[in-house]
């Protein structure tokens, strides 16, 4: 691997790792469970998948390697759920490790595909910090969500069509692919957007009749 790539790669790990310890430390927990376990191996193969991305803007890679490596840390994101479940160790801290490893590894493969289908690829791997942003700006869409299992389901259709991409067989299927997937991705966030906004109204309209 060029030196770039080790060096972003060693850069991934060496944040996550630390950040994932000061949130262990803020919680008071002396060690990560099972699942966790599960998910920071997906988080070791995020951070070579990581590394050879930005490899592969000074040299080539070997896609099969790229893929071979995806694969696994796009199944691991049913196991680590799966253990949590069996073990009784879910936990919020766990819940959102898993959420940040998928948003960056959607983040590294579109900045990968994206070189062939065209920046609007980077759509799929920013709505998740654009979300976060948004809610910077505007505290109601800070608030909890209700679980709903279709989120899963497209958060899962955008690691397989993107992997799909990054091989580069039938381009023109992949483009076809990705434009769909991201469309369901706009929809997931903007029926999310949506119901956080109009609690965020009720919320205020209570709190007006409340004080009146």
């Amino acid at each position: 691997m060029p030196a770039i790539g080790l060096a972003v790669a060693i850069g991934y790990l060496a944040s996550s790792t630390a950040l994932l310890g000061i949130a262990l430390r803020r919680r008071g927990a002396s060690r990560l469970g099972w699942a966790n376990l599960v998910t920071a191996i997906r988080s070791a193969l995020v951070g070579v998948i990581t590394g050879l991305v930005a490899a592969s803007f000074v040299a080539p890679i070997p896609v099969p390697l790229l893929i071979g490596l995806t694969v696994p840390a796009l199944a691991l994101d049913a196991v680590d759920g799966w253990v949590a479940r069996r073990t009784g160790s879910a936990t919020a801290l766990g819940a959102r490790f898993d959420w940040e490893v998928d948003a960056f590894l959607l983040l590294v493969l579109s900045v990968y595909v994206a070189r062939s289908l065209g920046p609007w690829v980077l759509a799929i791997g920013l709505m998740r910090y654009a979300f976060v942003v948004a809610g910077w700006m505007l505290p109601r869409l800070r608030g909890p969500l209700p679980y709903r299992y279709w989120r899963k389901v497209v958060a899962a259709v955008q690691g397989i069509v993107l992997a799909f991409a990054a091989t580069g067989l039938f381009p023109e299927f992949s483009y076809a692919a990705v434009a769909v997937a991201l469309v369901l991705l706009v929809e997931s966030f903007g029926r999310d957007v949506v119901w956080l906004a109009t609690r965020g109204r009720a919320r205020s309209a209570e709190a007006e009749v409340r004080a009146s």
